[in-house]
């Protein structure tokens, strides 16, 4: 019957449906050839005929032989159990027929045919070694022996089952998610059970077999020999190091080292030989001997090496041997072994000049490699009760590597940082933390080193390359976070640190350094300068040098626009800081940035010095500097006019030509210039402060005024979006600041948001209304009863509207919306405002009732449905008493009720959630309230009517009444959950 279902699938598709194999087939051969292939799958013993081929070699095509190969594996890999005795020969037959007809060709395989065919062999070693074929390795031995093309698959089945086997990521991404625990746990063990099989009897074969492979090729075969070399790495993590860790494998290993093709691929074994877990004392003995040996081969001799890729594998072999004597250190002083621990400490010091070669090396590659030794080596130290002479020296001599690579090159470009430069800004952070590290264990070495590179340079500033100026202004402000202080207090506490800080920034902003025509200098100058603005507590008499530096030419008006934007940011922070001991300069400061506060419309042409985020920093500098100063309220009213004036006055201009606008892009660009107007006066009250509030400063008429400006923007009926979204941020600034001053605009405001309003325009003026509720109460309740309804109706005509069934924008709107809603009339609840809702009206506040009853319930939303039973609660607390609202007592028992038990037995209400077990506990807590507002009566309801209807059971329904008339609400909330635990099972 096999035979038959073979020759028929040969002979009606076979050749037809191969055309489709090869990449530039049209759609309709390859279609085919994907049906066939299907076809092959699924078949019980159609796949025989691929078979056949593979062994016999028939076809030529390289695409063809990868399609068979890939029947064979779907077999392999998810049929195995299914095929027969004879089905399962027949694959190990195939199998090593191809891999004999591979010894006679003269020409190899392609490579992607050849790693097909290794993970072929993989799998199904996987799947027979243990069983069917314990003979595996000496079969492939056997047969390919030395011969090149044999040897080369022999190896890449090496380390296919390597990756099937051992390797930790051999789980890929979408299996690993759909693994159930218990196959996880079965692959688990059945590579466990492979390995010490493996252990027990072939391993010592195979490490014999690498040895004669390296030694035979390592003349003629570099390619075969380094693939060798990247097996025995593998596996040396998982078999007995002896095997590989003795003088006969070790010397091999170290010969070729000295073979340029081989050296990079050795390094790398031998760092996988380093790496291998083993007893400190041996482990250090083992790093000893190989230093010895390199070291003796002039391998230590770094400066004299030339092949830059070769010295990046040597410098982690480095660190990795570092790092195991750390290690090895480590261990034996916990286990206070003091003899052992000092020779390893003795072997460790040993390795620090290799180390400081290799990690002031020009390529940065190279030094990166042996960061993590270093690090650790500066633990070490750190541990240590005194440090000797030469501890001290490497100290020192790790400090000027650090600095010297901390350095730019020539090379790096400023203008247009690349993928280049991203490595190096990568490779600092790594110095930096060497730079941490260091001062931990010797701060006052560091000091005085920053302080001699630093003053050194500063005096010759001016003929220094921009790379030495850079450095020695970056150390200093490394040192702020190398020798950290509480709130940056640099310049109190430690005397001989302040001292030396305090002078070196004397220098900083005294030399003219801060004129250096580099942009890197430039912007070292001012984050150092903000760093330690503390300094300037100290010495204030220093601050109009910098200020003149912030806002001319080497600051704010820099030829880079890097440079300029940082600096609006930190100058800002500057002011923000220091604005006490600017009272003398404000009106001059105002003055001087008085063109980088100015609108840039779309069509003055002129490319503006700053972006319109850099100018949110400049307009909230100058709101401190106005607010914070000393001068009496009408000064302060003079200058935030002049600041906000010009803006309300191009405001209008621009929506006036915005109305009138019909090209789109240029309706954008005027959206966009006026919201940022509006975001500029929101950023002035910013500077505003419980001491220093508008009122006290005298300006609340200048706020009224720009909301006066700004609110006819919301019956613009273009570039609506961005501009209601600007004024209802300034709207919530201004309900912060000016208080009830703000109450005669919140109508007019919120009927023009109302109106034709989507979604997200809801959702974003809920909060406004929210804010104002919560902030003003009683005061605005005429108003908010006025409103109520229309913002309720406008919110459930959006929340009925059709939207398309995949549309997931609209729903999380849609949610969003209603989160928000709830949210309101939380606030409102909370509030103590129930007159709000109680004068709506009986039918309206039903329906209000109901939509709170729905979010309970309906809607699979545990954060919306936490809030309404917050709500239920309180309007219980509210209403639900004596002499409270006609009717609620019988809305308790036909819908509170039933919602407090019909929302935790949905199957969408997750008992394993913790936001849904957040909403269980609000649950539980308005059911507590309607006992405590109904007593008895409500106890009976539960007992005789609605917990019966349920069909709860009698002892469980007296259970959870007892309960409930605890008055520990813990043990409530604590029943409850396993009440409806144990009903949705």
């Amino acid at each position: 019957m096999a035979c038959q279902s073979v020759q028929y699938i040969a002979a009606i598709m076979d050749e037809q449906a191969l055309l489709g194999l090869n990449p530039n087939a049209d759609a309709r051969y390859r279609q085919r050839a994907m049906a066939y292939f299907e076809q092959l799958k699924e078949s019980q013993d159609a796949w025989e005929v691929c078979a056949d081929a593979l062994a016999k070699g028939i076809y030529n095509d390289d695409h063809v032989k990868f399609f068979l190969f890939q029947v064979l594996e779907h077999q392999i890999k998810y049929r195995h159990d299914a095929l027969s005795g004879p089905q399962q020969q027949l694959i190990r037959e195939t199998l090593m027929k191809w891999l004999q007809g591979q010894l006679m060709n003269s020409q190899p395989e392609k490579p992607f045919i050849r790693n097909k065919a290794a993970q072929v062999f993989a799998l199904t070693f996987v799947m027979e070694y243990l069983t069917l074929w314990p003979k595996f390795f000496f079969d492939i031995l056997s047969l390919v022996g030395l011969n090149p093309n044999g040897v080369d698959v022999y190896l890449r089945t090496l380390m296919a089952i390597d990756a099937e086997v051992v390797d930790r990521d051999t789980l890929h991404s979408t299996e690993a998610r759909n693994l159930i625990y218990n196959s996880t746990f079965q692959d688990t063990r059945r590579n466990t059970l492979i390995k010490d099989t493996m252990r027990e009897q072939c391993i010592p074969n195979l490490v014999e077999s690498w040895f004669q492979i390296l030694q035979a090729y390592q003349q003629t075969q570099p390619e075969i020999t380094c693939q060798c070399l990247e097996v025995v790495g593998s596996y040396v993590s998982w078999i007995d190091l002896n095997l590989i860790a003795n003088d006969r494998f070790v010397n091999l290993l170290l010969s070729q080292m000295s073979v340029e093709e081989l050296r990079e691929e050795a390094c790398d074994c031998l760092f996988e030989i380093v790496n291998k877990g083993m007893d400190p004392v041996d482990k250090t003995k083992l790093v000893e001997s190989l230093c010895q040996v390199l070291q003796s081969a002039g391998f230590f001799h770094v400066e004299q090496e030339e092949d830059v890729d070769f010295l990046a594998k040597f410098s982690r072999l480095v660190n990795g041997m570092g790092q195991s004597l750390v290690l090895s250190w480590t261990k034996l002083v916990k286990a206070g072994d003091v003899k052992a621990a000092n020779d390893t400490l003795q072997a460790l010091e040993g390795k620090v000049p290799l180390l400081l070669q290799l990690l002031v090396h020009a390529d940065d590659d190279i030094s990166a490699n042996i960061v993590a030794f270093c690090y650790d080596y500066l633990h070490v130290l750190k541990q240590l009760p005194q440090l000797t002479d030469q501890q001290k020296a490497n100290i020192e001599a790790i400090m000027l590597a650090i600095m010297k690579k901390l350095t730019y090159d020539d090379e790096y470009n400023f203008d247009n940082e690349g993928e280049d430069e991203a490595m190096f800004v990568e490779y600092r952070k790594q110095l930096k933390m060497l730079l941490d590290r260091l001062a931990q264990v010797s701060p006052d070495l560091l000091l005085e080193a920053v302080r001699r590179v630093f003053n050194n340079t500063m005096q010759n500033w001016q003929t220094a390359s921009f790379m030495e100026v850079e450095v020695a202004v970056r150390l200093v402000y490394m040192l702020g976070e190398a020798l950290p202080a509480s709130h940056g207090a640099h310049f109190t506490g430690d005397a001989t640190k302040a001292s030396v800080l305090q002078e070196m920034m004397r220098t900083l902003v005294s030399c003219g350094v801060s004129g250096y025509q580099h942009t890197s200098v430039s912007l070292e100058f001012f984050e150092t300068v903000v760093r330690y603005e503390k300094f300037f507590l100290v010495e204030p008499h220093h601050i109009p040098l910098v200020l003149m530096a912030f806002l001319d030419q080497r600051g704010l008006r820099h030829g880079s626009p890097k440079v300029r934007s940082r600096v609006a940011y930190l100058f800002s922070r500057f002011v923000k800081t220091l604005h006490k001991h600017m009272n003398a300069f404000i009106e001059d400061i105002l003055r001087q940035i008085q063109d980088l506060l100015e609108l840039s419309p779309p069509e003055n042409g002129f490319p503006a010095l700053l972006t319109s985020d850099d100018q949110l920093f400049m307009f909230e500098t100058a709101g401190i500097l106005i607010v914070h100063g000393d001068g009496p309220a009408e000064r302060k009213q003079g200058l935030m006019r002049s600041l906000l004036g010009p803006l309300m006055e191009a405001f209008g201009l621009l929506l006036d030509k915005l109305s009138r606008e019909t090209e789109e892009e240029r309706q954008a660009a005027l959206g966009d210039c006026l919201s940022h107007a509006v975001g500029f006066a929101s950023r002035t009250s910013k500077a505003f402060s419980n001491k220093q509030t508008v009122k006290h400063c005298g300006c609340t008429q200048v706020y009224r005024d720009c909301l006066q400006a700004f609110l006819p923007a919301l019956g613009c009926p273009v570039q609506r979006g961005p501009l209601r979204s600007a004024v209802r941020s300034f709207l919530h600034r201004m309900i912060i600041c000016l208080e009830e001053e703000v109450l005669p605009f919140v109508p007019a405001a919120s009927e023009h948001m109302l109106k034709d309003c989507e979604a997200k325009d809801l959702q974003e003026f809920i909060p406004l209304i929210s804010q104002i509720t919560a902030k003003f109460k009683g005061q605005v309740s005429p108003f908010l009863q006025q409103v109520f309804m229309p913002l309720v109706v406008a919110i459930f005509e959006i929340l009925g509207r059709p939207a398309e069934e995949n549309d997931q924008t609209a729903a999380l709107e849609k949610q969003m919306l209603r989160r928000s809603y709830f949210t309101f009339i939380q606030t409102i609840a909370s509030s103590g405002m129930n007159e709000v809702m109680a004068n709506q009206g009986a039918e309206n506040i039903e329906k209000v009732l109901f939509t709170i009853i729905q979010g309970a319930v309906d809607f699979p939303d545990p954060i919306a449905q936490k809030t309404c039973f917050i709500v239920l609660s309180r309007m219980v607390e509210l209403w639900g008493g004596e002499g409270g609202m006609v009717g609620f007592p019988d809305f308790i028992y036909k819908h509170i009720v039933p919602a407090c038990f019909l929302a935790p037995l949905k199957p969408t209400f997750d008992l394993t959630d913790a936001q849904t077990i957040l909403t269980l506990s609000e649950c539980a807590l308005t059911l507590k309230m309607i006992y405590n507002k109904r007593g008895p009566e409500f106890i009976q309801f539960l007992q005789q009517d609605y917990l019966p209807s349920l069909q709860v059971a009698p002892e469980i329904t007296q259970e959870l009444c007892q309960v409930l008339q605890q008055p520990d609400v813990k043990v409530f909330k604590n029943y409850i959950k396993a009440f409806f635990q144990r009903a949705k099972l």
